[in-house]
């Protein structure tokens, strides 16, 4: 693709990278046939070719309208189509530059304004949405059934392993998911002494960064990105093989700090030593699974369960078929997924801001998973565990907790 960005972004390190990524589409239109957001809608501009010449034409100069901004807006960021391109699209990248730029010209409503302000403060926060959490479970009896559903029962934390072993490894604590699912960074805990390994809690920082940051709030997603490194910093000086993040949704964000703070003269060399050690739970099960798996009884599949793989781990960190494995060995019997490349309409802050496109998007999702009549649904992160666990009666759970409990049964 030609380009001839405007003078405004042309020689920034974003007009580089954006206009290197622009020169890469060849315009072939095969992310089409995966966009979640095409298919629902059938519309070229809520689709990834669409939204690359929305794109184009702001950083050429047009001016951006609310309707550009509203294209953007849907774009679930779920990277599919990065997975389909023949011609390694950083498709993801762009919509962040560009989301950004046509946010800062067109601005938002107060509504709108004040609804990402909220979400921001409220998700960010452990004490407000703790507590928020709790009235609303206190309450949950007398809420309305489709406010009800999204409230998810309390969960016990789980014991910690206390650290024996000399290997040590970090789990990042998150924002969200220590207060809806405690028990998940538990359970990878108890994986990872199992296999020789101490798990190190660090309960400063918090969110990863990537909420604000696809908020196109980038600036504060850096600031939380450099009192993350500060939070683990000393432990990595001090011998952590890795650190681990057990939310596919973080771990992708985390994998990408050098990127992000690549022009962060401060911070750019830690950073992306922390994304080089960041590791999601399958490729630390994967690297041990000899060692696991002798400690597993073998059983006959008999137990049906069907597989979620987050968009953030098959398309944003481009790890496929590490989980399914692990549950057969486990004696589950797996049941086919039609589409499992689509998003679930999760996406972070998505299932909140775009409703009706989320809630059809987790309606077909559920539809391929419930097909093949599975007793439990598994997934690698919080956040679409929390939205397809909204839509249905089957029980979705964290596949890292199952392992862990097929491992105490067996111990």
């Amino acid at each position: 693709m030609e380009t001839n960005l405007a003078p405004f972004i042309r020689d920034t390190p974003e007009g580089r990278e954006a206009d290197s990524i622009l020169r890469a589409c060849v315009h072939c239109g095969f992310c089409l046939a995966t966009c979640p957001t095409y298919q629902l809608l059938g519309d070229e501009l809520d689709g990834p070719r669409g939204r690359i010449y929305l794109m184009k034409q702001v950083l050429e100069g047009a001016v951006p309208t609310a309707t550009t901004q509203l294209h953007l807006d849907r774009c679930l960021t779920c990277r599919a189509c990065e997975t389909t391109c023949p011609s390694g699209v950083q498709y993801g990248r762009l919509v962040d530059i560009g989301r950004k730029i046509v946010d800062e010209r067109v601005g938002r409503k107060p509504v709108d304004a004040a609804r990402r302000y909220s979400l921001r403060k409220s998700l960010l926060s452990k004490s407000v949405f703790g507590t928020a959490l709790a009235v609303g479970r206190f309450a949950k009896g007398l809420l309305p059934r489709e406010v009800g559903d999204w409230i998810p029962a309390e969960q016990p934390a789980g014991a910690w392993p206390s650290p024996r072993h000399t290997p040590k490894m970090l789990i990042a604590r998150g924002c969200v998911q220590p207060v809806l699912a405690p028990n998940i960074d538990a359970a990878m805990a108890r994986v990872l002494d199992r296999i020789g390994i101490s798990a190190v809690q660090i309960e400063a920082g918090g969110c990863c960064g990537a909420l604000p940051y696809h908020l196109s709030e980038h600036d504060y997603a850096r600031a939380i990105v450099r009192r993350n490194i500060d939070a683990w910093w000393p432990h990595v000086e001090r011998g952590a093989e890795a650190i681990i993040v057990t939310a596919s949704g973080c771990g992708v964000m985390v994998k990408d700090y050098g990127h992000v703070m690549a022009q962060d003269a401060a911070y750019a060399e830690k950073a992306a030593k922390i994304g080089a050690l960041a590791r999601d739970p399958s490729e630390i099960v994967g690297a041990a699974w000899d060692q696991l798996a002798a400690k597993i009884a073998r059983t006959h599949a008999t137990t049906k369960l069907a597989f979620h793989s987050p968009c953030t781990l098959q398309h944003g960190m481009k790890i496929r078929g590490q989980v399914e494995p692990v549950l057969e060995a486990l004696g589950f019997n797996l049941t086919p997924v039609a589409d499992a490349h689509l998003c679930c309409g999760s996406a972070g802050t998505y299932s909140v801001l775009q409703p009706e496109l989320a809630n059809a998007l987790k309606a077909n999702k559920l539809r391929a998973l419930e097909a093949g009549g599975p007793a439990q649904i598994a997934t690698a992160n919080i956040g679409c565990l929390t939205h397809l666990a909204s839509g249905t009666r089957t029980p979705v759970r964290h596949w890292i907790e199952i392992l862990d409990e097929r491992l105490a049964l067996n111990a």
